[in-house]
């Protein structure tokens, strides 16, 4: 064939994009379960973060296994309905109505013995998708620790929320209000917060994505008023 002929120049296209296609596809399939064992060694991470632990690279699962004494699923009226809460995907129940949603709840038990109860949020930011656990006392209402992460977030900016100088915030702050269930707010510094509710300062330059964080604790929390008020009543 001659090498200088449209048709050689398409075939040779076509067999290169084959072959090259074949093999990515080959390496992505021999990689998939390391690439799902990363991803759950990151999620993994972090919800120990919500609760102050820092695992070694090497020892993620380990200490989760070892902090997380249990996983339960739970839906808006309180009531168990799954065990696996690792196995539900947040950002898909977060589009359902809350009557819909399964609730997941990951139990911690730290070294001294008390429990805290781990619950996941996914919202939206300024750029894309934005994340986080919080972690409550024992008395189901006030915030141990928590743990924020995006996925594109302006550095220096939105980005500060996955910074402990703001998630840090959080540390002792209530849900509940003379009774009422109100999660806690997002503000800009040096503004009241709008209800009465616990507030925290938002991001100096990051005002959406901190609405955003706002947001996300409200949609995310509320739904677990009921699941939480069982708790309490023990």
């Amino acid at each position: 064939m001659n090498k200088q002929s449209n048709s050689y120049t398409i075939i040779y296209i076509i067999v290169l994009v084959v072959v090259v296609g074949a093999a990515l596809a080959f390496t992505a399939m021999g990689l998939k379960d390391r690439q799902q064992q990363n991803a759950d060694a990151d999620r993994m991470r972090q919800i120990l973060a919500a609760v102050h632990i820092t695992p070694s690279a090497d020892g993620v699962t380990a200490d989760f296994e070892r902090y997380i004494s249990g996983q339960t699923v739970v839906d808006s009226k309180g009531a168990v309905i799954g065990s696996d809460a690792f196995a539900v995907d947040i950002a898909a129940q977060v589009k359902l109505p809350v009557d819909e949603r399964k609730l997941p709840v990951f139990i911690c038990t730290l070294a001294d013995g008390d429990v805290k109860y781990i619950l996941p949020m996914y919202g939206a930011g300024l750029w894309g998708p934005i994340w986080g656990y919080v972690a409550l006392d024992s008395d189901a209402a006030t915030i141990y620790g928590a743990y924020f992460a995006h996925q594109g977030e302006t550095p220096g900016l939105g980005a500060e929320i996955e910074k402990p100088a703001f998630s840090d915030q959080f540390d002792g702050k209530t849900l509940w209000k003379e009774g009422r269930f109100m999660p806690v707010a997002v503000v800009k510094k040096g503004q009241p917060s709008p209800s009465g509710e616990d507030y925290v300062d938002g991001i100096s330059g990051g005002t959406i994505t901190s609405k955003g964080v706002s947001a996300m604790l409200s949609d995310c929390l509320r739904p677990y008023e009921s699941y939480l008020l069982t708790l309490r009543s023990k």
